[in-house]
């Protein structure tokens, strides 16, 4: 059977090009109407300053919301336009997406542009901005519909069609009851099979999952998550809708919490944004190179009692780095294994033994692979390039590889114990874990590595 393929267009080429051909206003805008705002964002991006505010003269301020909030660093574009302009433009947008256009700009002119907002969107826009960062009201968005829980089925569907025009998340539709509190979430599919002779509180989900807008992030975005729906009500602490969140914001939200994870397992406090000043940058990275500081000086005296074996065997020195970091790779491992299956608030403690077992299992039989290698490479090695003989060429090779052996299993250990002991304690595992753990592995291979070459290499076989 043959096989048809359909070439992939690039649409922010395609764009460019009509924007540059094409100089009648009324078919440019036609012509754009045919492609996705994020499409127009990427061509606007490759368009010369001359050629986009000529484009920019002939949208609308409506359109322009819409090109904007797809663009990753919109602060020289909005530049481009004059404050009062800028401010219509930054109106027309979702709350969420417009204040992270004002982020992206200086102060000063945040400020300016904030001062010149439509006042319904200069209280939507303040209204975030007195969120803390952490806190989950500070991503959501004013970009719904709500409806009365009272309302027959064709006024609901008259309050749809009314609200539609400015909202254009419409999936989900939030009831109210007489006095604004939430009072569930009706899918829109339901709405429209139902019959005009339907009571509207049957097709209205009361147990609707919902957040509260002073919740912290990292402590509601897994929960959230979970369910799985294309929106989510914030509300205040009175039951009132203050704004949902959308499948992009919870996204949004679980890859920053995904950054920063990745980022405390390097020893940061949070993930490191491209302008963030150096002093903060150093602040987030300091404390922990302190603590790793002094945990290094521990390792180096640790290698410093075992001079007397250097000084008889400095073969043994070649050797020590190996050691050092395959368990430092396997204790990495065991450690993002961990932390993974803490992320199930409902683990036993059957359970975490289990993995426990497991993740020293794997570590022991990877060892004997990894120690078997080195046994006959190394033993061949040092005998053919370093000049020992068989015998003691294969009792070093060997006890290098028992080190492995020993110093996975060991590393398996540590890197799944210390992650459940910080959860257990409520101290995030992925903060706290990741350069000790390093750190600790090294501490251990060390001893076990030296401590074996002292007793068997030279005061048993005196090699």
């Amino acid at each position: 059977m043959r096989k048809t393929s359909i070439d992939k267009k690039d649409f922010a080429k395609e764009l460019v090009k009509i924007i540059r051909t094409t100089k009648d206003k009324r078919k440019l805008l036609e012509s754009l109407s045919d492609y996705h705002e994020r499409d127009i964002a990427e061509a606007i991006a490759q368009l010369t300053e001359t050629e986009r505010k000529r484009l920019y003269a002939k949208l609308g301020a409506r359109k322009m919301a819409e090109i904007f909030s797809y663009l990753e660093d919109v602060e020289p574009y909005i530049e481009e336009l004059p404050v009062d302009r800028a401010a219509k433009v930054v109106s027309f947008m979702d709350a969420d997406d417009a204040l992270d256009v004002l982020d992206d700009l200086q102060e000063e002119k945040k400020q300016e542009i904030v001062s010149r907002l439509e006042s319904a969107a200069q209280k939507d826009v303040r209204r975030l901005l007195s969120y803390e960062e952490d806190e989950i009201a500070s991503c959501m968005t004013n970009n719904f519909i709500c409806i009365r829980e009272d309302l027959s089925i064709r006024e609901a569907m008259k309050e749809l069609i009314r609200q539609a025009r400015e909202h254009d998340n419409i999936s989900t539709l939030y009831a109210v009851d007489t006095e604004d509190k939430f009072a569930g979430a009706i899918d829109l599919k339901d709405l429209i099979l139902a019959g005009v002779q339907d009571n509207l509180q049957d097709i209205i989900s009361s147990s609707y999952p919902y957040v509260l807008e002073h919740e912290k992030i990292d402590e509601c975005i897994e929960k959230i998550s979970e369910y799985e729906e294309d929106s989510i009500p914030v509300l205040t602490e009175d039951g009132k809708i203050a704004g949902i969140l959308t499948a992009t914001d919870i996204v949004e939200l679980v890859d920053d919490a995904m950054g920063d994870d990745y980022a405390k397992l390097a020893g940061l406090t949070s993930e490191e944004d491209l302008k963030e000043p150096t002093r903060v940058s150093i602040q987030k990275r300091l404390p922990w190179l302190v603590i790793l500081l002094f945990l290094g000086m521990a390792v180096s005296s640790v290698v410093g009692l075992f001079e007397s074996v250097v000084a008889v065997l400095p073969i043994v020195i070649c050797f020590q780095s190996l050691v050092l970091d395959m368990a430092g790779n396997v204790g990495t491992q065991s450690l993002a294994v961990t932390i993974r299956v803490l992320m199930d608030e409902n683990l036993t403690a059957k359970k975490k033994l289990f993995l426990l077992g497991k993740e020293m299992k794997i570590g022991f039989l990877n060892g004997v692979s990894l120690g078997l290698m080195a046994l006959v490479f190394l033993g061949v090695y040092v005998h053919l390039f370093k000049g020992y003989a068989w015998l003691s060429a294969f009792l070093i090779s060997g006890c290098v590889g028992v080190s492995l052996v020993v110093a996975m299993v060991v590393s398996s250990l540590i890197g799944t114990i210390i992650p459940m002991f910080f959860h257990k304690i409520h101290i995030d595992p992925a903060v706290a874990s990741g350069p000790l753990i390093t750190t600790v592995n090294d501490l251990v291979a060390v001893i076990t590595y030296y401590g074996l070459a002292m007793l068997f290499l030279v005061q048993i076989f005196h090699i």
